[in-house]
C-alpha cells in the first residue's frame, strides 16, 4: 500500500460524488466534477489500489424480517486481544469492530434475525472464544444514524443536481424479497456492476434486473456507502459517547445529534445509558470542546462514558488497517444462521430434561 494518506482536491470532490451517487456512470460523474470520464475513473482506481477508498452495499429492509441491531463489549484476557478480534472480524453478522479505551477492549456492532439468534450469538459464539473474559450486551431500540448519510460535503448544490437528476418517489413495495438475495449478493461484492453483468450473474434479464434495482433504491432498501480511511478524512478520531436524557426526550435529542456534522452513528439504547453515538473528530484535543459544546446545546443530556477508537478493525464489513486503510471485504450478511444450532438443541434439551427441573410437589398426606 502507498504511505501517503493525502486527497488533493479532486480526490475529495471524487469521494462526495460516489457518496452522493454510487451507482452513476464515469460519464455523469465526469460531467458534475469537469473532468472527463476516463480520469473519474483512473481516480477512483488509484484511490481504491491504494486502500483510501472504497464503496460498499449492504440490505436494510427485507420483508420477511426486522432485524436486531445490538452493541456488544468484549473484554479479553491480557494479550489476547487481538486473537480475539481477528476471529470475530470474521462473523459476517459483525457490521462494525473497533478496539477502544475505556471500559472495554472491543465494541461490535452486530446485526441478526431477531433477539433469539443474538441471544445464542453472544452466548455460544462471543462468549465461549479462547480469551474473552465477559461481554455486555445492548440493543438499539431506535437507530436514528448511521455511516452511509456522512459527506465529505465537497459539491456544490448544481453539481449535487447533476449527479442524482429527479429523485424517484418512494412507494410501500420497496422491502428485499427472497428473490431477491442473489441479486443483492453480488451488489455486496461489488455495488458498481453494470446491470449486464449483474444480468448474467443472476440468470435474470437486464430489463428484471433494472426494474428490482429502481424498487429497491425507491424506498432505499440497499444502503450504499462510499469511505474515505480516517486518516485521509480530516476528520482522523472516532470516539464513542454513551449519555443519558429524559426518556421522554429521547426521540427529539437523538434526532438532533443525528443531524450534527460530526455524527457518524446515533442510537437510543434499551440500557441505563439511553443514547449512543460515535462522532468523528479533527483531533483528540477536540474530544472536550466537543463535550462542552454538546452541554452547552444540550443542557438535559449527561454524557456518562467515552471511549476513543484505537483501531476500527471493521467498517461495514471492510477490514481496515490501523490507519483506516481499506484491505478486504467480509461480505455483511444478515440473514446466513451463524451455525449454532448443534448448541442450542442441547441447550434447550437439558432445559427441557436437565437436572435443573423443579422437583414435583409432594402428594396429600396418608388418610387426608
Amino acid at each position: 500500500m502507498q504511505e501517503s494518506a493525502a486527497l488533493d482536491e479532486l480526490d475529495h470532490l471524487l469521494v462526495t460524488a460516489l457518496q452522493t451517487a454510487p451507482r452513476a456512470d464515469w460519464r455523469r460523474i465526469g460531467a458534475a466534477l469537469g473532468v472527463d470520464a476516463s480520469t473519474a475513473a483512473r481516480r477512483w482506481a488509484r484511490l481504491t489500489a491504494s486502500g483510501l477508498a472504497w464503496l460498499t452495499c449492504f440490505p436494510v429492509a427485507v420483508d420477511w424480517m426486522t432485524p436486531v441491531v445490538a452493541f456488544i463489549e468484549v473484554d479479553c484476557a491480557p494479550g489476547r486481544l487481538h486473537a480475539v478480534a481477528a476471529e470475530l472480524a470474521e462473523d459476517p453478522h459483525v457490521f462494525n469492530l473497533e478496539h477502544v479505551t475505556g471500559g472495554r477492549d472491543l465494541i461490535m456492532t452486530v446485526v441478526l434475525r431477531d433477539n433469539a439468534e443474538l441471544a445464542r450469538y453472544v452466548g455460544f459464539r462471543v462468549g465461549r472464544l479462547p480469551g474473552v473474559t465477559a461481554t455486555r450486551t445492548q440493543l438499539a431500540t431506535t437507530l436514528h444514524a448511521e455511516g452511509s448519510r456522512w459527506r465529505l460535503d465537497r459539491l456544490d448544490q448544481t453539481q449535487r443536481d447533476l449527479l442524482v437528476g429527479d429523485p424517484a418517489r418512494a412507494t410501500g413495495d420497496w422491502a428485499l424479497r427472497p428473490e431477491d438475495e442473489e441479486l443483492v449478493r453480488l451488489l455486496v461484492r461489488d455495488c458498481r456492476q453494470p446491470v449486464a453483468r449483474l444480468a448474467e450473474g443472476t440468470g435474470l434479464s437486464p430489463t428484471t434486473v433494472r426494474r428490482r434495482l429502481a424498487r429497491l433504491h425507491r424506498g432505499g432498501a440497499l444502503v450504499y456507502r462510499c469511505e474515505v480511511a480516517r486518516s485521509a478524512s480530516g476528520w482522523p478520531v472516532t470516539v464513542y459517547l454513551w449519555a443519558t436524557t429524559p426518556p421522554d426526550e429521547v426521540a427529539q435529542v437523538a434526532g438532533q445529534l443525528a443531524g450534527m456534522r460530526e455524527t457518524r452513528m446515533c442510537a437510543s439504547l434499551s440500557g441505563p445509558h439511553n443514547v449512543l453515538f460515535a462522532v468523528w473528530l479533527r483531533s483528540v484535543e477536540h474530544v472536550q470542546s466537543f463535550e462542552a459544546a454538546l452541554r452547552r446545546r444540550f443542557p438535559r443530556l449527561a454524557v456518562t462514558d467515552r471511549a476513543v477508537a484505537l483501531w476500527q478493525l471493521k467498517l461495514a464489513g471492510q477490514l481496515l488497517d490501523p490507519r483506516g486503510r481499506y484491505l478486504r471485504t467480509v461480505p455483511f450478511w444478515t440473514w446466513d444462521d451463524p451455525g449454532t444450532e448443534t448448541e442450542l438443541a442441547a441447550l434447550v434439551a437439558r432445559l427441557r430434561t436437565g437436572p435443573h427441573r423443579a422437583p414435583a410437589l409432594p402428594g396429600p398426606p396418608a388418610g387426608g
